[in-house]
C-alpha cells in the first residue's frame, strides 16, 4: 500500500468512527443534552447565584458518561426521550421548551412514578456535578463553593495555577 492510499483509507476510517464529529458533547446527543439542562436547572435553580446551568452540571454529567458513568448511558437514553415524549403528550411541547413551572411539575410525576431510580441517579449526578471538584467538569467557576463561601483549595495537576488564582481572589474578597 503507498503512502497516498494509507492516508485515504486512514482518513476514512476516522470518519466513520467519529459519532459526532460537530456536537460539543461527548456522550449526548444534542437533544438529549439539552433535555437534560432543562431538567438540571429545575433541580438547581438559578437565583441570587448561578444554578446547575452556570456551573456546567451537563457538561460534567456527559463527560462522566464516557468515564465512571458510562454503564449509565442506556439509562440516560431512555429516560430522556420519555420525558421529552412525556412532555409532548402532555403539552405539545419538548420538555426543555416548557416554562419551568410545568417542567418541575411534570418531574413531580417522574419523581414518583416508573422513572424513580433514574430521577435519583440525575439528581445523584446533578448534586455531585454541582458540588464537586471543578477539575471533573462541573461546579465551573467554583460556583457552589463560593455561594458556599468556601474558597477554592489549590490543588495538583493541570488546574493548579486557575484554582490557586481563583484561592487569592477569594481571600481578597474575604
Amino acid at each position: 500500500m503507498n503512502r497516498r492510499a494509507f492516508m485515504v483509507t486512514a482518513a476514512l476510517g476516522t470518519a466513520a468512527c467519529s459519532r459526532r464529529p460537530q456536537s460539543p458533547w461527548r456522550a449526548l446527543t444534542e437533544d438529549e443534552a439539552a433535555t437534560l439542562e432543562a431538567w438540571c436547572e429545575c433541580l438547581i435553580p438559578e437565583d441570587a447565584d448561578s444554578g446547575a446551568k452556570g456551573a456546567c452540571v451537563v457538561r460534567f454529567i456527559d463527560t462522566q458518561l464516557t468515564k465512571k458513568y458510562k454503564r449509565h448511558r442506556k439509562t440516560y437514553a431512555t429516560v430522556l426521550v420519555a420525558l421529552d415524549s412525556a412532555s409532548q403528550r402532555a403539552r405539545g411541547l419538548r420538555f426543555a421548551a416548557l416554562p419551568f413551572e410545568q417542567r418541575t411539575a411534570l418531574l413531580a410525576g417522574f419523581e414518583k412514578g416508573e422513572h424513580r431510580r433514574a430521577f435519583d441517579l440525575v439528581l445523584d449526578h446533578t448534586l455531585q456535578g454541582f458540588y464537586g471538584n471543578p477539575r471533573h467538569g462541573g461546579n465551573a467557576g467554583f460556583v457552589s463553593w463560593r455561594m458556599l463561601g468556601v474558597a477554592p483549595a489549590p490543588v495538583r495537576g493541570r488546574l493548579q495555577y486557575v484554582i490557586a488564582d481563583e484561592v487569592a481572589r477569594t481571600r481578597r474578597r474575604s
